[in-house]
């Protein structure tokens, strides 16, 4: 039972980084489509995406980086993760732009070095 628990949260992780680098890339196929052709702006910024987004790394985030703290004893990833999520908050709430777009890179970018962490202090 416990390596299926191991598992699964190693799944998890690595689908959080898989997540990390499709928001990133929603973000900046997003300004570059929209600001430079105009294209795609009702689709690709759609506040329904953002925050779905939002919520698939809470909870993935949440449920994978605690589970490894629990394991591996090492609070480094959950705390790293939790400042990668406050900063995607934030961008939900300074709309669109570049602004959202620089905090939600950042946000990503530290869950994604989170999930990776995790990882590697679960070997």
């Amino acid at each position: 039972m416990r390596d299926a628990m191991i598992q699964i949260r190693d799944r998890l992780d690595r689908f959080g980084v898989l997540l990390s680098g499709l928001c990133a890339l929603h973000c900046l196929a997003g300004l570059l489509l929209v600001a430079g052709l105009g294209l795609g702006g009702e689709l690709l910024l759609a506040p329904s995406i953002h925050r779905i987004g939002l919520a698939l790394a809470i909870a993935v985030g949440g449920v994978t980086l605690t589970m490894g703290v629990i394991r591996h004893r090492d609070p480094l990833p959950l705390q790293v993760g939790a400042g990668g999520i406050a900063l995607m908050t934030v961008a939900l709430l300074v709309g669109h732009g570049t602004p959202e777009a620089v905090l939600t890179i950042a946000g990503v970018a530290l869950l994604g070095w989170a999930h990776l962490r995790n990882l590697r202090c679960s070997m």
